[in-house]
């Protein structure tokens, strides 16, 4: 199941239109400041790095709910949950040591670097046009291992994997914190990754075959799909629901609360539903816990204990859209 997003969390508080939050960074050991560290909210396109003073400054809007993310080479990543309750914050970045670098990567672990690579770049890119269409920028820097015993391939870098995605024109920088891919008999039989990204807008000109492609994966998506439940227009975006073979009305399994003092809603799922998106596009969704959160944005919360399969499941960073993505359309 793809956990991309395992580090978004809902700040549940009371927030404004629009805020700035400041900070600067500092060498934990020499207090020198830092300069050039990137500094972005989660699965989005807003980011921006320090100076030479290690200060930086971000705005963002109630839509933002992911992490802000404070990252530079040589150090441990730092995630500020709580930026709406403080400002003008010092931040102390420690210089990090990656244990997984110790072991010995160059020996013979049975399998070739070319075909772990290979299947690396299918699970974690995907294999749909987009993921197809995407390109790692720095190969070189991954670093893959194959344990015999477990069958598992797995990777880690100590720079941001950077894809270029040529379909929907982003630039991902994408931080891995872990990825393991364990193979069965028959192929791939489970893949397990997370980690934080941020997306750089190539296309500029804002070209409508961009736009199209952009549109077309976004609809069918996890974030369409909780931004429509949120809405109850499940029906009016176009998805079908199904239990045991037999259509069903959503909301006798789905039970939504009304709207929070913090714009989210508590929902309830009777039991695991098929989703159908146009009528052919089969998804299935299932809860491992009693209710979870949403917001209008496609937020939602826990994420590890809401679980996708079928289509919504498969896809992955080739398929990712920035969070805050169609969000001007968003009252």
């Amino acid at each position: 199941m793809n956990r991309l997003l395992s580090f978004i969390l809902f700040l549940f508080i009371s927030i404004s239109h629009s805020q700035t939050f400041t900070g600067t960074v500092l060498d934990l050991v020499t207090n020198e400041p830092l300069e050039s560290v990137s500094v972005y909210f989660d699965n989005t396109t807003i980011g921006t790095s320090t100076n030479n003073k290690g200060e930086f400054s971000i705005d963002y809007t109630e839509a933002i709910q992911s992490n802000l993310v404070i990252s530079f080479l040589g150090y441990e990543k730092v995630f500020i949950v709580d930026y709406r309750s403080q400002n003008d914050v010092k931040i102390l970045l420690k210089e990090s040591v990656n244990e997984l670098d110790v072991i010995v990567i160059d020996a013979d672990d049975g399998m070739t670097r070319a075909l772990k690579m290979k299947k690396f770049k299918q699970e974690f890119l995907g294999k749909s046009e987009n993921g197809k269409s995407c390109k790692i920028l720095n190969e070189k820097d991954i670093k893959l291992r194959y344990n015999k015993r477990d069958k598992t391939i797995t990777a880690w870098s100590n720079t941001p994997i950077l894809v270029k995605n040529k379909n929907l024109q982003y630039e991902i920088s994408f931080e891995i914190i872990d990825f393991e891919m364990t193979l069965g008999n028959w192929g791939v039989s489970s893949v397990v990754y997370s980690g934080t990204s941020f997306f750089k807008d190539l296309d500029k000109k804002q070209k409508k075959r961009i736009t199209k492609n952009r549109l077309n994966t976004y609809k069918g998506s996890v974030q369409h799909f909780i931004r429509a439940l949120y809405n109850q227009q499940l029906k009016e975006e176009g998805y079908i629901f199904g239990v045991k073979g037999f259509v069903v009305n959503p909301y006798n399994y789905f039970s939504l609360s009304t709207v929070d003092d913090y714009g989210c809603k508590t929902i309830t799922l009777k039991e695991k539903l098929d989703i159908f998106y146009k009528g052919t596009i089969e998804s299935i969704i299932q809860t491992s816990i009693s209710e979870f959160k949403i917001d209008q944005y496609g937020n939602y919360a826990p994420i590890e204990n809401v679980l996708f399969g079928g289509n919504m499941g498969s896809q992955r960073v080739g398929d990712s859209l920035p969070l805050d993505y169609g969000l001007d359309n968003i009252d």
